[in-house]
């Protein structure tokens, strides 16, 4: 092969024949050339080698079973790389018609079969010469071509250089600036003397008002700031006209006034100042004038912005601490509020379990007894609500669990109402099932929930109304129905009538204008409960009901509800009061001596530290809002004392907040209750306490707040 051909230029032989036998003369005739031979068996595959490959020569069978070498050579001059592509037709027998069909088709030459090896490998050694010659050619051409173009980019490439490495000192020098005064300095020293010889840089305010200004000269040491008045007539002037166009909707170019350039200082839709050059500007300077301003217009906005923020700051801070100090006399208030409420609670309810127990069998007695102690209970739960206010308007209701006689519960709320539907003079009918329909939850929530839509139904039913309350057991599930034949529910309103502030064109409350957030708390403490509540209404002036679904629970077969009455601890334990209420301790003490316990009283926390070692308690109920010295330090002192380090502390307070309960715990507290505390549960952790009861394997009784005798 001729030596113009070196490895790197070879070129790429087709050869096309169905023949398999023909293919390997072919590759035998040309191997000798060191050539890319690709051998294909049809003109479909041969035209899809054209679309991967640049080839020098193409040989061309022209009878081929599926389309024949002139439809094959048809196809392939339209390709554009291959429309001049040499192609010689190889065929066994070729007439005047046939050779000029294949000329017209851009054939280069016919060889008949069978070939002649010297001949066919000259041929074909002719093109790939010519092929691998322009190629080169070309490449020489593009070579002299990018050399050109090389020198060309060079010189910009140099003038490049020098742009990007003052746009990258610029951006290095004014990153992170965040102060204004420092963020002009420093855009002085970059601009004289690289773009001009002197300059002033102006910022202004949003009413166009010269706030800040620094001048700088070429040999000067340092920029010069300017007073707002400082400025020559001829820069004032030139501001005049600047910066309003600067304002305007259309940007302007720069303004010029003599030798004096304008250039604004524009970030967005607002002006921030003007760049102001004396003199010639430099070469660089013309070409990097705009970015400069653009970029400085950035660094003198986000600075201003900075101490826009810093200020911001500085009032959010001011305005967080004045929050956090309300939020905590909030706190503090609530506390002492909860605490002087339960103070005056905690010695009715001890009368009142006092007097249950001493006084006659009165019937008209026990029945103002249990209203009192009904309306204390209520009473309770609204101030522990008062202290709960932010979690409940969260949904973060903490749920206080026990199995509970849900018909029990609904008769509590049905008597609580009995007042109100009497006044109406309404009929009331109550189905309770004959067996106890137990439910896990929180008694007080639940008559929450029965006692809201038993006060709607009483409400907007009118007088002399029927209302009906009903509790079943079904699937598994507890249900409590209340129903009145009142003013109904509109059909548009009821799929939303437990949406907050959910109102219809008329509203569902019948006239007092919506039904508040009364629906929403049944629903939300409902679900809380893993039920559900649903609305059923005919429509206006049909009436409607409300069912809750309450998932029930089995019942022990020896289970027994207990009477609150009948909770009757081991009697006989050493309890020591330490409160400095006077009420509050001798009605504590007066409960507890009914109960067979040995009391006494301390009314502060010295006292009780100095009763303790003669009357070793077994027991001691220590308040916490103590004079001299509060409980957490009376506990302290109590853990370091030989007769009361193992013995039951009790705090009996009307703190109850988190902080509170911890506190207590650190302090050597093993309990924490609530004024006014229910006796039940009080006897039940005296009895708890009982060593004589544990060993001789007693359970001491299971206090519940809510215990009824069905009837």
């Amino acid at each position: 092969m001729s030596a113009l051909i070196h490895d790197a230029e070879k070129a790429n032989i087709l050869v096309v024949d169905d023949l398999q036998e023909k293919l390997l003369v072919f590759k035998t005739v040309l191997e000798d050339l060191d050539q890319n031979l690709i051998f294909v068996r049809s003109g479909t595959e041969a035209l899809r080698e054209v679309l991967r490959h640049e080839f020098a020569v193409i040989l061309l069978d022209v009878n081929m079973p599926d389309i024949d070498g002139f439809e094959t050579a048809a196809l392939i001059r339209r390709h554009r790389r291959s429309a001049h592509t040499p192609i010689i037709f190889i065929t066994s027998y070729a007439d005047e018609l046939q050779t000029t069909r294949g000329y017209s088709l851009g054939a280069v030459d016919y060889i008949l079969s069978p070939v002649v090896p010297e001949v066919l490998r000259s041929k074909v050694r002719v093109f790939v010469e010519l092929h691998v010659l322009q190629k080169r050619i070309a490449r020489q051409a593009d070579e002299r071509v990018a050399l050109a173009a090389s020198a060309a980019a060079l010189q910009v490439a140099e003038e490049s250089t020098r742009r990007s490495a003052y746009l990258s000192e610029l951006s290095h020098s004014l990153s992170g600036v965040l102060d204004v005064r420092t963020g002009l300095h420093k855009l002085m020293t970059l601009v004289v003397p690289a773009l001009c010889h002197a300059a002033a840089v102006v910022l202004v305010d949003e009413r166009m008002q010269i706030e800040h200004a620094v001048r700088r000269h070429d040999g000067a040491s340092r920029t010069h700031d300017v007073a707002t008045d400082g400025l020559m007539p001829a820069e004032l002037e030139a501001l005049s006209v600047a910066l309003p166009t600067a304002g305007a909707a259309a940007v302007p170019g720069t303004v010029c006034r003599d030798a004096l350039r304008v250039v604004p200082l524009r970030h967005g839709d607002r002006v921030l100042g003007a760049l102001l050059l004396h003199g010639p500007v430099t070469t660089l300077g013309e070409a990097l004038l705009d970015e400069v301003a653009t970029r400085a217009a950035i660094v003198f906005a986000a600075a201003r912005l900075h101490q826009s923020l810093q200020v911001e700051i500085a009032e959010r801070r001011q305005a967080e601490a004045r929050l956090e100090e309300a939020s905590r006399r909030k706190d503090e208030f609530l506390a002492m509020l909860s605490h002087e409420l339960r103070n005056p609670l905690a010695p009715i309810r001890n009368a009142v379990e006092v007097i249950r127990r001493k006084a006659p069998n009165d019937s008209t007695l026990m029945w103002a007894t249990d209203i009192t102690d009904r309306q204390v209970r209520q009473l309770t739960r609204l101030v522990d609500e008062l202290l709960d206010v932010a979690r409940i308007s969260q949904g973060k209701i903490v749920l206080q669990r026990a199995s509970l006689d849900l018909g029990a519960l609904v008769a509590e709320c049905v008597e609580a109402q009995r007042p109100s539907i009497s006044a109406r003079r309404q009929l009331l009918t109550l189905a309770l099932p004959p067996t106890p329909v137990l439910v896990q939850g929180d008694g007080a929530r639940i008559q929450q929930v029965v006692s809201n839509l038993l006060s709607n139904a009483v409400k907007y039913t009118q007088d002399d109304g029927n209302l009906q309350v009903s509790v079943t057991a079904e699937d598994g599930q507890a249900i409590v129905s209340v129903r009145d034949n009142g003013m109904g529910i509109e059909a548009e309103l009821l799929p939303r009538v437990f949406d907050l502030f959910e109102q219809g064109h008329r509203a569902l409350d019948r006239s007092q204008g919506g039904l508040g957030i009364g629906l929403t708390l049944v629903q939300l403490l409902v679900k809380l409960h893993g039920g559900h509540v649903e609305a059923l209404s005919a429509g206006p002036g049909l009436g409607a009901e409300f069912r809750v679904y309450l998932p029930a629970v089995s019942v022990p077969a020896d289970a027994q509800v207990l009477e609150p009455a009948g909770l009757s601890p081991t009697a006989g334990r050493r309890i020591l009061v330490v409160e400095d209420n006077a009420d509050v301790a001798d009605t504590t003490a007066a409960m507890l001596a009914l109960s067979g316990h040995e009391v006494r009283t301390a009314r502060d926390g010295r006292e009780a530290l100095s009763m303790v070692e003669d009357f070793v308690p077994d027991i001691v109920l220590l308040d916490i809002g103590l004079p001299m010295m509060d409980g957490y330090e009376v506990a302290r002192r109590m853990r370091q004392l030989p007769a009361t380090r193992d013995k039951l502390l009790v705090a009996l307070t009307g703190y109850g907040q988190a902080s509170d309960r911890q506190r207590g715990r650190e302090a050597g507290f093993d309990e924490h209750l609530l004024k006014p505390v229910d006796p039940a549960v009080l006897n039940a952790l005296i009895a708890r306490d009982v060593p004589a009861a544990a060993e001789a394997g007693e359970q001491p009784p299971k206090a519940t707040l809510y215990a009824f005798r069905r009837t």
